[in-house]
């Protein structure tokens, strides 16, 4: 399986599959240990019951990862393709779940460009203006200022836009690529 890494299409569903088979093998192991230890002593009360009793916290702790990321899904592969074939001179990152103290904010892509980052997010959920907000924030909060964020739930309008911040960035200026970097690093950091 190729590895998918973070800020890529696809990353949302394959660290889920990850994250189940991981699960699935700590929870066999504690299982395991726990039998190896019933049947050499016909009897729960050992300290093998106890070895295995202890292998639940990372197990769980494993299990935590998939049930938070369960209901979010990757980018449709159409889209990213769309996506990709009408990006090419800007900085893309794709299937992104950020997380502040308060929510959760699946968004499908981000563009950058400059001191301009523009986003698609298909949840219809979401509080377009907290998010906006938030990554303005924390954006600060790194010494980026001046960065305009604008995250769309409307398709056509987030692709419209893209594709207008491609033919400026056709013209490229080597300078922003440094801050543009900086972006993408901070914002794959607050998220899942």
């Amino acid at each position: 399986m190729k590895r998918i890494h973070k800020g890529e299409p696809g990353y949302l569903k394959s660290q889920r599959t990850l994250e189940i088979i991981k699960a699935v093998v700590a929870f066999a192991l504690v299982l395991a240990v726990f039998l190896a230890g019933y049947l050499h002593t016909h009897t729960k009360a050992n300290l093998m019951t106890v070895v295995a009793i202890l292998g639940c916290l990372p197990a769980s702790k494993v299990m935590v990862g998939v049930i938070t990321r369960f209901p979010y899904q990757s980018i449709d592969a159409e889209k990213a393709n769309e996506i990709r074939s009408k990006t090419e001179n800007l900085m893309v990152i794709y299937d992104m779940i950020i997380t502040s103290r308060e929510k959760i904010m699946p968004v499908d892509c981000i563009v950058i460009f400059g001191h301009t980052v523009c986003g698609y997010t298909c949840s219809e959920k979401m509080d377009l203006n907290y998010i906006n907000g938030y990554i303005k924030e924390m954006l600060g909060q790194n010494q980026i200022q001046k960065v305009s964020v604008k995250i769309f739930h409307d398709y056509v309008k987030f692709f419209t836009r893209a594709e207008g911040m491609n033919s400026m960035a056709a013209i490229d200026q080597p300078e922003e690529r440094e801050i543009e970097e900086r972006i993408r690093q901070l914002i794959l950091s607050i998220s899942m």
